[in-house]
């Protein structure tokens, strides 16, 4: 019987955290270790946490180094066949890793899966699945284009990973913080070749929460993620540069150079040349109907500092 290592970086996740490492004790499949990462919490997480050391639950604190160290700590310190990530304020069915288990026992040769997910906010009673283009089977080259053409993701929570794959993908990318975990599957995938998307298989990714990284709008946030995406770009063209893969490499840059505005201007002129070199984009900047509107009198880029101005 495989073990999986189950990974949870926390910070500052004092009302989530409990929750979080009920629903990993919870897991149908018996053969699995449950590490959690404090990140320097300030709040009541570590202590929360440390309830659940007479579970079996490993807890391990470090200084504040960001979820992608975490992580990396907790990859680490994990000793199962397959890693199982799931953020702080997140949650598993039952079972979820079991689904996706007996999918690589059925086949021998799938060497990655991923799990159906759904979004909620309190709770999963009244969570939403999300389907979207990268819930099916896929090669890596499609997933990752996919993924960049038309601005899908897949939670993070979702991926069952062969630790032979985590170890041939590398690390987390430490400098990232907003899309981390973009560049970082990308690499992933890549390593795995093709996808088996196990449909019965579910994960609940908590969004909305005030103040989560994936709601960031700083300078840093934006740095991140422009570079993540040059990053999934260069994967990406490394394995297949087709004029497919180009033009949504194109627009996915386009898109987070538009989003990023007025921030990171260096960088924005930097990834410009880069979708030059790459064929163009015709992507324009995209606003509800209040501001697209503004954007006919006063141009995008004034009606765009206006958005952010009043949030």
């Amino acid at each position: 019987m495989p073990r999986v290592s189950i990974i949870t970086p926390c910070f500052n996740a004092a009302p989530w955290i409990e929750e979080t490492i009920r629903s990993a004790l919870a897991q149908t499949h018996a053969d699995r270790e449950i590490i959690v990462i404090d990140d320097g919490s300030t709040d009541d997480s570590l202590r929360r946490a440390r309830t659940f050391e007479p579970a079996g639950v490993r807890v391990v604190t470090q200084r504040n180094a960001g979820a992608s160290a975490a992580r990396n700590h907790g990859l680490r310190l994990a000793t199962g066949d397959f890693i199982q990530y799931l953020d702080a304020d997140d949650l598993l069915a039952p079972d979820k890793i079991e689904r996706q288990l007996r999918e690589f026992g059925r086949d021998p040769s799938t060497r990655l899966t991923s799990a159906s997910w759904a979004r909620f906010q309190s709770s999963i009673i009244d969570s939403k699945r999300e389907i979207n283009s990268l819930s099916a089977d896929l090669s890596a080259t499609d997933f990752i284009r996919l993924a960049l053409q038309h601005h899908h993701m897949m939670h993070p929570a979702a991926w069952l990973v062969p630790t032979a794959v985590c170890r041939a993908a590398g690390g987390w990318n430490e400098d990232l913080s907003l899309n981390d975990d973009g560049e970082y599957f990308a690499r992933i995938v890549l390593a795995a070749g093709r996808i088996r998307h196990v449909r019965e298989s579910i994960t609940f990714y908590r969004s909305g929460l005030a103040g989560s990284l994936s709601r960031s709008r700083s300078e840093r946030a934006w740095r991140s993620q422009l570079r993540s995406t040059a990053l999934t770009v260069d994967h990406m063209l490394a394995a297949s540069d087709t004029r497919a893969a180009r033009q949504a490499a194109a627009d996915a840059i386009r898109r987070d150079c538009l989003d990023a505005y007025p921030f990171c201007h260096a960088i924005r002129a930097e990834m410009e040349r880069k979708i030059a070199v790459l064929g163009g984009s015709r992507l324009c900047y995209q606003a509800g109907p209040r501001y697209a509107l503004l954007a006919k009198f006063i141009g995008w880029k004034m009606a765009k500092r206006i958005r952010n101005q009043l949030g």
